[in-house]
């Protein structure tokens, strides 16, 4: 697929409407997030540009 950029992206912050976010790490994995509660937790949890997915990975392969 292409035309979408990793990272973390989020909606409606700004208006009356429920914030979503989508995150979409660098190795592929996505996770979406709906209302206020879940948006801040996934932003504080997010650190664009390092996929704590590849780390999991090598750790249980080296295991």
């Amino acid at each position: 697929m292409t035309g979408i950029v990793p990272g973390l992206h989020i909606r409606g912050l700004d208006r009356n409407e429920i914030p979503v976010a989508d995150w979409l790490c660098t190795c592929g994995h996505h996770e979406r997030a709906r209302g206020r509660k879940a948006v801040t937790e996934l932003n504080s949890r997010v650190r664009v540009g390092h996929c704590p997915h590849t780390a999991t990975e090598t750790r249980r392969t080296a295991a």
